[in-house]
């Protein structure tokens, strides 16, 4: 999921997380075409409220079915292409607090990013810059306190345990991750 560094608290989690873009009007009842974003569309119901813009405007699903890659919306506020229009390229949000939770062991991103990184050899590496996502697995950009980066692969042999209530990760490297 992607996040919103504004409306954001500077430490913990965001306060708003993005869902989805709204694109371009669809036929003539006030629906848009919404790019998802989220890995979970199916929590978004009709009556449900999500936020919309940089100014996280309240909005309520009046209509919502897929369309091919995305969805199409409808809010109650906004019953015609030319006013829902205006809608056009802003993002979606829900607040992070609607969530679902995952199974043990696994984490949003935003619960990571900004984690202290130690090693099992007591080496404070830096902190949880970023994660990118590949077909294998996540690689955690760790910055180091000298502004370097460490990229390590987050698989089993070297993520070795994840403590959100400490706010730290411990680290296995392998030989030539130095």
């Amino acid at each position: 999921m992607y996040q919103q560094p504004a409306g954001s608290p500077p430490t913990g989690e965001p306060a708003f997380l993005v869902i989805g873009k709204l694109r371009h009007p669809h036929g003539v009842r006030g629906e848009i075409l919404m790019e998802v974003i989220t890995d979970f569309p199916e929590r978004l119901k009709v009556g449900s409220q999500v936020y919309v813009g940089a100014e996280y405007r309240p909005e309520r699903i009046r209509t919502i079915r897929a369309h091919g890659k995305g969805l199409l919306i409808s809010f109650e506020a906004y019953q015609t292409p030319e006013s829902v229009g205006v809608l056009r390229n802003q993002l979606v949000f829900t607040p992070s607090t609607n969530l679902p939770p995952l199974p043990e062991g696994e984490y949003y991103h935003h619960q990571l990013i900004g984690l202290r990184v130690l090693s099992d050899q007591s080496q404070e590496l830096g902190h949880l810059a970023e994660i990118l996502s590949t077909h294998a697995n996540d690689v955690y950009i760790i910055r180091r306190p000298d502004g370097t980066e460490l990229l390590l692969p987050a698989i089993e042999s070297v993520i070795l345990k994840i403590d959100l209530q400490q706010r730290e990760i411990l680290v296995h490297l392998l030989p030539g991750m130095e």
